[in-house]
């Protein structure tokens, strides 16, 4: 991907749409621009409208066209946008038209990838951009935007900041060696370490946000069969998408969609009922629940208050917390029913019935005060790093570690400010102080093309 081509790619999805937008980057922006529309006008970063020419003298549409200088552009090349009427064929005869006069089709991720080397975004804003086209609900947008103004940045530059003090004053002593590192200097100088590596922790764990932001959060429905599982699906859904019927056992595979509860999106999972198999399909499904449960970050836990005490798996409660599992005691309006209050006495609950409708008003408000009561999911004032950020963190984490173990062991003090120095350099890698181009050809693969 060398830069100093022009490239170019529809920024809108394939289709009929009521306009489509051709974006280029590259030195030949600025006399495309005068050569397409007819030498008309064009003050920079402002919507001209013209008539787009084509090399062969045919006109091809009549659109809008914005040209930005490469100090204003967001690749920091010059830039030119082609707004079109969006039929497909229209677009396709620009950029063909387009590739005749020099430019290349771009490849996924390109132009975020130019504007990262020429230095408009760090790393972590440019892996941002996919989070902010990605995002499913408010919350993942919400922490996508703060990432795309750059605070991952900020974040990483404060503790830089950090190190290369501690570094200085490392060095100092190896500098001046005929002054011993007073025994206060050097516990000072242990705790500021510690902070640091403890800081790092905090960071790296918030990358099992990332995932779960992104695609949703897996929120299993499980239960005895009969127990309203597939009914609480419907009601979450809105429509009948799961069936209903009296007869246990009615679902023997898992069901899966995406619904909006306030800011957040879910990936609700019906799943079959747990109980003793009677044959080889129940069996399956039942192992599929069970499977979908250990895949899942918040679960929907619904027991038949007319029933006995359901015998669950005893593996299942190696995933379900009180932190993330709901209790849905159901039929609470029929003859016989109980509040099973022994039964995970800890956990949240809320009582139900969903063919009356009780209790239902308040559920999604419950659901969410279950997520964010102990953390399931992110605030919005959080930073949440990606697998990639989070792996390079552990990195620059293991080499502090390895500085404090120098400092229990009593060794050379120069063996501890090696390890810290390879330290200072990881966490530059975060932000994208990065030279692996195989590394940076997969994370740009990702992107969508015209992004």
């Amino acid at each position: 991907m060398p830069l100093g081509e022009t490239i170019v790619a529809l920024s809108t999805p394939q289709g009929e749409s009521a306009i489509a937008m051709i974006r280029l980057s590259g030195p030949l922006s600025p006399s495309i621009a005068e050569q397409c529309f007819n030498k008309q006008a064009c003050t920079p970063r402002q919507a001209t409208l013209g008539t787009y020419t084509a090399l062969s003298g045919q006109v091809l549409d009549h659109g809008v066209f914005i040209l930005y200088p490469d100090e204003r552009s967001y690749t920091g090349e010059p830039m030119l946008e082609i707004h079109c009427h969006g039929n497909p064929l229209i677009a396709q005869k620009i950029i063909e038209d387009l590739v005749d006069r020099g430019c290349r089709i771009a490849e996924p991720g390109e132009f975020t990838r130019t504007a990262f080397c020429n230095k408009k975004l760090d790393l972590t804003q440019a892996e941002a951009v996919s989070d902010v086209i990605c995002a499913r609900s408010d919350r993942a947008l919400s922490i996508a935007h703060k990432q795309l103004k750059g605070e991952i940045g900020q974040k990483i530059s404060a503790l830089s900041s950090t190190l290369l003090s501690i570094l200085a004053e490392i060095e100092a002593y190896i500098d001046f060696p005929e002054e011993d590192l007073p025994e206060e200097d050097e516990q000072a100088l242990i705790g500021k370490i510690n902070a640091l590596a403890s800081e790092l922790s905090e960071l790296i764990e918030t990358s099992r946000y990332h995932e779960l932001l992104r695609e949703g959060i897996k929120t299993v429905i499980m239960g005895a069969p009969n127990a309203g599982k597939s009914s609480l699906m419907n009601y979450l859904m809105g429509e009948e998408r799961a069936i209903v019927s009296p007869e246990a056992g009615t679902t023997r595979d898992f069901i899966s969609e995406r619904i909006m509860i306030e800011p957040y999106c879910l990936q609700i999972i019906d799943t079959a009922g747990l109980h003793k198999a009677g044959s080889d399909i129940e069996a399956r499904g039942i192992e599929k629940t069970l499977e979908k449960v250990r895949e899942g970050d918040f679960f929907l836990l619904i027991i038949d208050s007319t029933e006995p005490t359901p015998e669950l798996p005893s593996t299942i409660f190696e995933d379900l917390k009180q932190s993330n599992t709901l209790l849905l005691i159901n039929k609470v309006d029929l003859p016989g029913s109980s509040k099973h209050e022994d039964f995970l006495c800890d956990f949240p609950r809320t009582y139900i019935s969903i063919t009356e409708g009780t209790g239902l008003k308040d559920l999604r408000k419950k659901i969410i005060q279950t997520l964010e009561s102990d953390h399931v999911v992110p605030s919005d004032q959080q930073l949440v790093v990606n697998a990639r950020q989070a792996t390079v963190l552990k990195q620059t984490q293991g080499l502090i570690l390895s500085a404090l173990e120098q400092f229990s062991r009593d060794e050379p003090v120069e063996l501890a400010a090696s390890d810290l120095k390879q330290a200072l350099e990881r966490l530059g890698d975060v932000v994208g102080r990065i030279d692996n181009e195989a590394m940076l050809d997969e994370l740009f693969s990702t992107f969508c093309i015209g992004k």
